[in-house]
């Protein structure tokens, strides 16, 4: 049993170091960098890179072999969230309890940090030389796919078409499979297979992704109700005041925690398919169901 709290800490710590060092390295315009780096030092739960940390652990060890391709990970992650705080997008004045990128700098430069930040991550994995080409190649088709109108920004665009109107489960499974999950998947799948699992076993862990990507939602959706905003870093009720399609307001809150419990089953049968049922996945999948930020 992992002390899944020192866990985290610890592996967030190499991340952000290893976030920073990479920026620290590049030769990039000053306000610019000072840009990146603002939305990568304001911190974070780290999850996606926690998550395929976690997933190459369960297979190998020497964790080092997969953490570029973590850190470029999040350096999508947090492109995509500058973006979303923007005046056009969610019009977000706070993120992680601090003014958003483009309060602090302006919409300019924080689309171009944005920018920055998402094209630099396929460099990262692309010249990766703890990888094998066959490895860098697949990874970097993926992280596009996944990141890209058939993965993230899809269910970005189809989650801004769903407010003011009324969806069906399966439309709010697919919005937020495509919005959230698509990077989860790539987090569980690029950790594993660059530890050496099978065919067999990454196709299991795909679907265990599945669902861990639905639980993050759902909680995400319950938290936007119920949870604390100083925690949160952010204000609590912007999906309601934003008519977006949520979980609780399609379900209400006990079908919400009802729907997530499922997910939760579902998600510990495919780890066990994937013969990673003692592994970290497992206890990180009850940290996604019952986080409270």
């Amino acid at each position: 049993m992992t002390d899944l709290s020192l866990y985290i800490d610890r592996n967030k710590e190499l991340v952000q170091k290893e976030l920073i060092n990479q920026l620290d390295q590049q030769t990039i315009p000053e306000v610019l960098k000072e840009s990146m780096l603002y939305s990568v030092e304001a911190g974070g739960k780290r999850l996606r890179p926690i998550l395929l940390l976690a997933s190459y652990e369960a297979y190998a060890d020497k964790l080092e072999k997969a953490l570029p391709t973590a850190v470029a990970l999040e350096m999508i992650h947090t492109y995509s969230l500058i973006h979303d705080d923007l005046p056009a997008m969610d019009n977000d004045d706070f993120r992680r309890g601090k003014p958003t990128n483009h309060k602090v700098f302006n919409e300019a430069t924080a689309i171009l940090a944005g920018d920055a930040l998402l094209t630099y991550s396929f460099e990262i994995v692309g010249t990766d030389t703890g990888l094998s080409d066959e490895q860098r190649i697949r990874l970097v088709r993926m992280l596009a796919q996944v990141s890209g109108p058939t993965g993230m920004v899809g269910g970005q665009l189809l989650d801004m078409e769903a407010e003011d109107r009324a969806v069906s489960l399966e439309e709010l499974e697919r919005i937020h499979t495509l919005k959230t999950g698509e990077l989860l998947r790539f987090a569980v799948f690029a950790g594993a297979y660059i530890a050496g699992a099978n065919e067999k076993q990454l196709a299991a862990l795909e679907k265990f992704a599945y669902y861990l990507g639905l639980i993050f939602q759902v909680q995400d959706d319950i938290l936007d109700v119920t949870g604390d905003q100083e925690k949160l870093g952010k204000p609590v009720g912007s999906d309601e005041e934003n008519q977006k399609s949520t979980y609780p307001k399609l379900l209400g809150l006990k079908g919400a925690q009802n729907r997530k419990d499922y997910y939760v089953i579902e998600a510990k049968k495919a780890l066990q398919l994937a013969g990673a049922e003692g592994s970290t996945l497992m206890e990180l999948t009850d940290y996604f169901s019952n986080r409270d930020y």
